[in-house]
């Protein structure tokens, strides 16, 4: 789904656990390749608040995991069930937004949407 963005993902991981000075960080989701990185939350139910712990999980991303130091940071949310307009509120902040459609999942952002980069 990313590929429509122009994003082409290389690889992929799941439940990313670092480590730094006593602190954790985990990202449910890690998309990259060699330009971009994406840290996907995955939530079962996403709201506002959920939306702006992300934010604030990316703000220190690149110190728990300094591999992706000179890579593009992009971020997404994605969750079963949408709260409070948590999706508006994580597009206006930059934040890819991803819902289950069926037996997949898309991305709701329209084509206009610029991601933030961190």
């Amino acid at each position: 789904m990313f590929r429509k963005r122009d994003i082409d993902v290389k690889w992929s991981s799941i439940r990313n656990r670092a480590r730094k000075d006593g602190d954790e960080m985990e990202i449910d989701i890690i998309l990259e390749n060699e330009e971009f990185v994406i840290a996907i939350e995955v939530k079962s139910t996403l709201n506002v608040k959920e939306v702006d712990w992300f934010l604030n999980k990316l703000e220190l991303f690149k110190e728990f995991f300094p591999r992706f130091k000179k890579h593009k940071l992009l971020g997404a949310v994605a969750g079963i069930v949408i709260e409070e307009r948590a999706d508006r509120y994580a597009y206006r902040r930059g934040l890819f937004v991803i819902v289950q459609s069926g037996e997949t999942v898309k991305i709701l952002n329209d084509e206009k949407f610029k991601p933030r980069e961190w």
